[in-house]
């Protein structure tokens, strides 16, 4: 009767446990953020409109950002080399991280650094498109892909 009892005891906690687990990886630590008015790219605020998106303390690369930009106000600003976009949770639904790397990809949005070796070393790198839409996200510079 022990052992059922144990064994029952165990998996139990083993459901409980999977289930933080999986609350502590996809919810606990974001900060959903809305009603940004500009984002800082290189040395200057660009104005964005209908900002939606994510961020976390515990890591860098949480930031994820859905808005819309005067595709003018990136005029002059450096390229992003190597834009990698990261995937977000799947309940984050305005950042379709295959699509965009596609666009990417394709050369139909276009990458701007936004900010090198900012926050834990990362690059900010801003996808925009012909239509204004822009996403915004952290990736490891190359110093740390290589």
């Amino acid at each position: 009767m022990s052992g059922k009892i144990m064994a029952g005891g165990l998996v139990l906690f083993s459901i409980i446990f999977g289930v933080l687990l999986w609350y502590a990886q996809y919810y606990a630590y974001y900060n959903e953020v809305s009603g940004l008015e500009a984002v800082s790219v290189e040395s200057r605020e660009v104005a964005v409109q209908d900002y939606v998106g994510l961020d976390g303390e515990s890591s860098g690369l949480k930031l994820r950002g859905c808005f819309t930009v005067d595709v003018a106000a990136f005029d002059g600003v450096t390229l992003a080399e190597n834009p990698i976009p990261t995937t977000p949770p799947s309940w984050f639904e305005c950042f379709d991280v295959v699509q965009l790397t596609a666009d990417v990809e394709s050369g139909v949005a276009t990458t701007y650094m936004a900010a090198k070796n900012g926050r834990d070393g990362l690059d900010r790198i801003i996808a925009v498109y012909p239509d204004g839409r822009a996403f915004m996200w952290r990736q490891l510079n190359d110093k740390y892909q290589e």
